[in-house]
């Protein structure tokens, strides 16, 4: 599959009773090709009759990133899955993106995106913030995103993306000159919304399932699973609907931590969810200020690629919210 890149390549598929607008996304990031080959594999079963779509519509996109696929990175000109919205003067290709994709969101009523990681570790899911009014997220569908995470397939599930994001944002912000912020993405307010944060802007719910590591084999049949599973929950084919995930593990991020320079770097070679106590050295900074661990917990997503004044790794502790089936 090479697909274009002055297009997206959406598949369509309309029962003929009534029901959800679900679209399914794969390669935000053009190196995570896990989800696309498990859309891919969903959409031929349709075409061959092997799977039938009888309610509501679903829309594949197995490719939205078609650049960044091409060229097996993680973006083009930047991150498609941050500052996401629809800008009628794009700056840049991810911009282009987003002017087209979306209204494809918005027309919608739930989003499955899936994604992998670079380290190694168990596949899990990502979901948004209890039903609030407050100004960061509002959200009123909670308890839709929860009966349909719990059903994917993975124990674990983590939430706080955005409010983690906020405060990142402040924290470059202290500490970028202001002369020095004109360009810098990672200093946008709006930095952390990606596609499951403008879905719930839009009034609909959304999942991420990281399915994996990047390039663990199993991961394609983990977002195929996935895709299966929710078709059956969502009632929009005639197939048992899957029983919820009996006893997940909950947590919520709590922290990003950003790489300030080249030469700072990781302690030991660190994966997704190894433990973590309070005062543990976690990182060296460039000049050899030790960074610790403020709490018992996980490390999330460790990036010994990352670039200087980019998020190198996050920390995560169990939730204490609920989560309801």
């Amino acid at each position: 599959m090479t697909p274009s890149e002055t297009s997206l390549r959406l598949h369509q598929f309309q029962g003929l009773e009534p029901g959800p607008r679900f679209i399914v996304l794969g390669a935000v990031h053009g190196n995570e090709t896990s989800g696309s080959q498990g859309i891919a594999r969903v959409a031929a079963e349709l075409d061959a009759g092997a799977l039938e779509l009888v309610r509501g519509t679903l829309t594949l996109l197995p490719v939205t990133n078609p650049r960044a696929y091409r060229l097996r990175q993680r973006q083009g000109d930047r991150n498609l899955n941050r500052n996401l919205r629809p800008d009628a003067t794009p700056l840049d290709y991810e911009d282009r993106i987003a002017r087209v994709l979306c209204p494809v969101l918005a027309a919608h009523d739930v989003l499955l995106d899936l994604h992998s990681f670079q380290s190694v570790g168990q596949a899990f899911a990502m979901i948004g913030p209890p039903d609030n009014d407050g100004s960061l997220q509002p959200f009123a569908r909670a308890a839709e995103e929860q009966a349909l995470v719990l059903r994917l397939g993975v124990r674990r599930i983590v939430e706080g993306w955005l409010d983690v994001y906020a405060r990142g944002v402040q924290e470059r912000l202290a500490r970028t000159p202001v002369a020095d912020r004109a360009g810098l993405l990672s200093t946008d307010p709006e930095y952390g919304v990606g596609t499951t944060e403008y879905m719930r802007r839009r009034g609909g719910y959304a999942v991420t399932l990281e399915c994996g590591q990047h390039e663990d084999p199993a991961a394609p049949e983990t977002a195929y699973q996935a895709i299966r599973a929710a078709l059956a929950h969502l009632g929009m084919v005639e197939q048992a609907p899957p029983a919820p995930c009996a006893e997940p593990e909950f947590l919520r991020l709590v922290e990003v931590v950003d790489r300030l320079h080249a030469q700072d770097r990781f302690e030991r070679p660190w994966a997704s969810y190894d433990p973590l106590h309070t005062g543990q050295r976690v990182a060296t900074r460039h000049d050899g200020t030790p960074v610790l661990s403020p709490l018992d917990g996980y490390i999330v997503f460790p990036n010994e690629r990352a670039q200087p004044g980019n998020e190198w790794f996050y920390l995560a502790r169990s939730s204490p919210r609920r989560l309801t089936a």
